[in-house]
């Protein structure tokens, strides 16, 4: 059998009502076999996520806080969902006495107690979910990350799948065959045993590398929004969305705003070329967004336009600049050496500009970037510049259209946008222009009533 793997967010999980969607989305084709599942999300009446409940929880915890209030708010939510649906009182009870477990753990390693506490939002979710498909007559059965073999890095709060991890979870093509696997999104377990979570989002990376363990032949992303646009609908009235696109795309767009997907959770299935198909659980009539390796030419070279505020940059003036050796490397360590990553680096003969997002600068940290550049490189000038916004043109055509460039420079004159930087990256499928923040919105409805109007 060919499997295909669906990750459902926070939100396709939050009621009772969208629990009966899932089942009955499961029903319309007999392959979905391995099922992940998120805490539930925000709905309506309920304005807080389980998961920053939990956060919560362990904040208070670690502060020798009292915590049951928030772990009380957890259960209830859960009971809320679960109840209602038919389980019997004494099933869901015995389930939610795991978060009693977690939130009296062993507290010497504030990562390792915050990871098992916040994981037990998907974990439970994924105990209850099941027993909800058994109840409804389907075969299904629990599966956690630690008997599967999900095993991750101890880097906990950002772990990492180790490099083996799909041999590993290659036993539940077996478990698949046979009924429906539902796993916890989020989390794996550390070689030592210890629970750490991925990122925030990362359900979608667990969807990912359960789909490359399976070879599975689709990667179904369950979620809120009919699929990707090609452009922001905050921004821009009405874009278009987006029928295919190549994982290469959807990195470059997912780099500025495009936050629909996770952006480790494309790694693992372009190892195996496995599509991914984001679905709106709430409108099954729209196809969604397929993300492919290869897809058809189409009539539109550029796929989307994507934008991002908080960027800053620094530039240096320096005569012969050109001719000091070393000096591009002495400028990044400098960054380097304050754990500050960069995002762009456009230079000319005796200039230099170094784009950051300011977001992961600390107050002092303006100040020590100018002074150590003062100091190591002594420019002839240097200036600091906040609130840059990010603009990206992307698409696999540019690769062979002629004229983006001007198209895109003259859309944003005409707009009245001026361009503070332009850089095209090494692939040819993205331009990313930088401009003044406040003319974020002007400039991607210029780009987008250029190229797709």
């Amino acid at each position: 059998m060919e499997f295909i793997v669906c990750k459902f967010g926070g939100t396709s999980v939050a009621t009772k009502e969208t629990l009966q969607q899932i089942a009955h989305i499961l029903d319309l084709k007999p392959n979905r076999r391995c099922v992940v599942v998120s805490a539930p999300g925000k709905a309506k009446g309920v304005s807080v996520k389980v998961t920053d409940l939990l956060i919560k929880a362990t904040q208070k915890a670690l502060a020798n806080q009292d915590a049951s209030a928030e772990i009380s708010g957890v259960k209830d939510r859960f009971r809320g969902i679960y109840e209602p649906l038919g389980l019997k009182k004494d099933v869901v009870e015995a389930v939610l006495e795991d978060f009693d477990a977690r939130i009296s753990a062993p507290r010497d390693h504030a990562g390792k107690f915050r990871d098992l506490v916040v994981a037990g939002g998907e974990d439970v979710n994924a105990r209850l979910f099941a027993e909800f498909l058994k109840h409804t007559g389907k075969k299904a059965t629990y599966v956690s990350p630690k008997d599967a073999g999900m095993i991750v890095t101890p880097t906990f709060g950002d772990a990492q799948p180790i490099d083996e991890i799909a041999l590993k979870l290659a036993g539940l093509k077996k478990i698949c065959s046979q009924q429906i696997v539902v796993f916890p999104g989020f989390f794996g377990v550390t070689r030592e045993g210890d629970v750490a979570t991925f990122s925030r989002g990362g359900s979608d990376l667990t969807g990912s590398i359960l789909a490359e363990a399976l070879d599975a032949v689709e990667y179904e992303n369950w979620t809120d929004v009919d699929g990707i646009f090609s452009a922001n609908p905050n921004t821009v009235e009405n874009p278009l969305q987006i029928p295919a696109l190549t994982y290469k795309e959807m990195r470059e767009l997912s780099y500025i705003g495009f936050n629909v997907l996770h952006e480790e959770a494309v790694r693992p299935i372009m190892r195996k070329k496995i599509p991914i198909r984001l679905r709106n659980t709430f409108n099954l009539d729209n196809p969604g967004t397929l993300i492919l390796s290869e897809r058809l030419p189409s009539q539109r070279d550029v796929t989307g336009i994507a934008s991002g505020g908080g960027y800053c940059s620094f530039t240096l003036q320096k005569f012969l600049m050109n001719r000091e050796k070393g000096f591009v490397r002495r400028l990044l360590s400098i960054l380097e050496d304050l754990n500050l990553s960069y995002e762009h680096c456009p230079s000319g003969v005796d200039n230099i500009s170094i784009i950051l997002d300011q977001n992961q600068l600390k107050p002092e940290d303006v100040n020590n970037i100018i002074r150590l550049i003062d100091v190591t490189l002594k420019p002839d000038d240097i200036k600091a510049e906040f609130g840059i916004a990010l603009v990206a043109v992307v698409g696999e055509g540019l690769l062979h259209k002629i004229g983006v460039l001007s198209q895109s420079a003259a859309a944003l004159s005409n707009a009245g946008v001026n361009i503070k930087m332009c850089n095209q990256g090494s692939s040819e499928i993205s331009m990313i222009f930088g401009i003044d923040a406040s003319d974020e919105t002007k400039a991607v409805n210029a780009l987008y009533q250029e190229f797709f109007k």
